[in-house]
């Protein structure tokens, strides 16, 4: 337990060092023993991975891609340009090279981009000695468990669990140990893997192409890890940063990352304060309105963004779109106008003890009102028009939003300040 403790202090140490310091990133993965370097590489994010990729020698990056399952190894090859990774593959060996050619011909954003091929096909009729053989030869050449695919008139019929070979008589069909395997087209994309996996549990589905054939396994694992990218890529979204960002980027990285988002939100904050400006001789006049003013537009971003997070899970899980809107947007203005008489009410409590100016205390709660409707409004809205657009609409809605519950907030706000104090 202690050396355990130890290598994966070490582990996430060299991880640390690697990630923070370019300049030793290729001689301190050299450093690693060769048989960890596979392990290590795995770990790494995707921009490090790649950089240390078209560095790392062919040799060192042959005997690297051996130790990987073909579907990781052909992740890894992915990263590099068309004449790297041809010289690459041509030193694979044979075995590797055939399934890592076959990968690279899929697109890496279906469900074939996702499949491992270390598999088998056998007959319904066969006998237990004559599967266990066949599995016994793919392991030995492969250094893998395959999964064994069970065929009925050359048609995928089930999967047979490895451990039933050990329970099977060898003169025994396989017939009766047959399990039922779900299948998904090789050209899903993977929001329909992840949805078939949602809606249907399970720890593996069989990759088929267009007549029917078994191409490939996805396995549980992958799409495990598959729904944390997406939901990461989600998060990276609402703040309007690029997915490809990573904590151990520089700042010159981070900034080409960042700065157009920024500048697109400056515009919106420009927009916001003249509409502010529309309405300088009450502000002037009443001067205390502007030190509410942040409330409103706020409380409107806060409640935009969890109608909106609400919406794009929705939308992901094919619970909705915008045809079917109409019971989500009534639901959400619902919500806005309770929860905007609920929030209307202290902020207006709050004003009338601090300040004891009843007419702005009105004023703020009408606002307060309003703009959470705004908010419930453009948070269903926008998400839906953008992915109807094929825009991901966690990223794109958001600007819109913020600039809606900005602009119509304070344009409520000083509108009914104009209105009632005059």
């Amino acid at each position: 337990m202690a050396n355990n403790k130890k290598s994966k202090q070490r582990l996430n140490q060299l991880i640390h060092e690697i990630s923070f310091h370019p300049e030793s990133r290729l001689r301190l993965f050299l450093n690693v023993p060769i048989e960890k370097r596979a392990e290590l590489l795995l770990t790494l994010t995707r921009h490090i991975r790649r950089d240390l990729l078209v560095r790392i020698p062919e040799t060192d990056l042959v005997a690297v891609l051996e130790k990987l399952d073909p579907d990781d190894a052909t992740d890894m090859l992915q990263l590099l340009g068309k004449h790297k990774r041809q010289k690459i593959l041509e030193h694979l060996s044979y075995e590797l090279r055939d399934m890592v050619s076959q990968l690279l011909e899929f697109d890496p954003n279906t469900a074939a981009g996702l499949m491992n091929v270390d598999y088998i096909q056998v007959d319904a009729d066969d006998e237990v000695a004559t599967v266990a053989k066949k599995f016994k030869l793919h392991e030995k050449r492969t250094g893998r468990l395959p999964i064994i695919l069970v065929m009925r008139d050359e048609k995928l019929t089930g999967f047979l669990p490895g451990h039933e070979l050990g329970f099977g008589r060898p003169g025994e069909k396989i017939t009766r140990y047959i399990k039922r395997i779900h299948t998904i087209k090789h050209s899903a994309s993977h929001d329909e893997v992840t949805e078939q996996f949602r809606s249907h549990p399970h720890s593996k589905v069989a990759v088929i192409n267009d007549n029917g054939d078994a191409i490939g396994i996805i396995y549980s694992d992958d799409v495990l890890n598959l729904m944390q990218e997406q939901e990461s890529a989600s998060l990276y979204g609402f703040a309007g940063v690029s997915a490809e960002e990573t904590v151990t980027d520089s700042a010159k990285r981070k900034v080409k990352f960042r700065y157009k988002w920024l500048i697109i939100n400056l515009a919106t904050a420009f927009l916001a304060a003249f509409t502010v400006g529309l309405f300088e001789e009450t502000i002037t006049k009443y001067v205390l309105l502007a030190v509410y003013m942040p409330i409103v537009a706020g409380m409107g971003g806060n409640a935009a963004t969890q109608t909106l997070a609400v919406v794009v899970r929705g939308i992901a899980l094919r619970q909705i779109d915008l045809k079917s809107a109409y019971a989500t947007l009534r639901n959400e203005l619902g919500a806005g106008f309770i929860n905007g008489l609920i929030n209307g009410f202290i902020v207006a409590l709050v004003v009338l003890a601090k300040d004891n100016e009843p007419a702005i205390a009105l004023v703020l709660a009408l606002a307060m009102v309003i703009n959470l409707l705004v908010a419930a409004m453009f948070g269903t809205i926008v998400p839906l028009v953008m992915s109807k657009l094929h825009k991901d609409p966690a990223s794109s809605a958001t600007v819109f939003i913020t600039t809606a519950t900005d602009v119509l907030g304070f344009m409520a706000f000083l509108g009914l300040a104009t209105i009632i104090l005059a």
